[in-house]
């Protein structure tokens, strides 16, 4: 499918075997302050994880920029007990270039290094592409998140560079962000081994 009506994205459900994305509601917010304390995620000071007190701003925050069609957010849920394991988001969209960046990701400890990622991106990606029409999708993350950085690069995604003093972090410190991206001309590569790596 290669419809550009479709672009930028409205809230949709996307389902994989490991995992599906369902549109973030404020229902969420227990869930998601759950999935933030396993873990202590928002305790790691190279990311913008909220505190279980600060999920229900985090979650408005985002529906705002979705109501400005700015950013679609997604809760991700495990398939296998229907639990809330994180969240995710198309941001950054750009309409008149469809392009658009994938963060604002955070998973609770219990799940990361394991398929739900992988599978997760791949939705993710192939929704961008393959229905949005993207020509590029990009991923951005802090210079020190090295975890980050090596999930990123297994995806199959290019570094385009590094944007210096980029961002002042909640602590006050300075953030130099790593940019990389995927673009249309090499999905059906990056499909192949994505799907790969899933046993698919």
């Amino acid at each position: 499918m290669n419809s550009t009506s479709l672009y930028p994205p409205e809230p949709v459900k996307l389902k994989g075997h490991h995992v599906r994305l369902e549109p973030l509601l404020m229902d969420h917010a227990d869930a998601l302050a759950l999935a933030a304390a396993d873990g202590d995620l928002w305790k790691l000071w190279y990311t913008t994880v909220p505190k279980p007190e600060a999920i229900s701003s985090f979650i408005s925050s985002a529906l705002e920029e979705q109501k400005n069609a700015k950013s679609l957010p997604f809760v991700v849920i495990r398939q296998s007990d229907n639990t809330v394991v994180g969240t995710t988001r198309y941001m950054n969209i750009e309409p008149g270039v469809r392009r658009l960046e994938i963060g604002s990701t955070w998973y609770a400890q219990s799940v990361q290094r394991t398929a739900i990622n992988t599978e997760c991106k791949f939705l993710l990606l192939q929704y961008a592409f393959e229905t949005l029409a993207c020509i590029a999708v990009e991923f951005r993350t802090h210079r020190f998140n090295e975890q980050s950085r090596r999930a990123i690069q297994r995806l199959g995604a290019v570094q385009d560079g590094i944007l210096r003093n980029h961002r002042i972090m909640a602590d006050g410190t300075i953030r130099d962000t790593m940019v990389y991206s995927i673009l249309n001309i090499e999905w059906p590569t990056v499909k192949s081994h994505l799907l790969f790596k899933l046993g698919n």
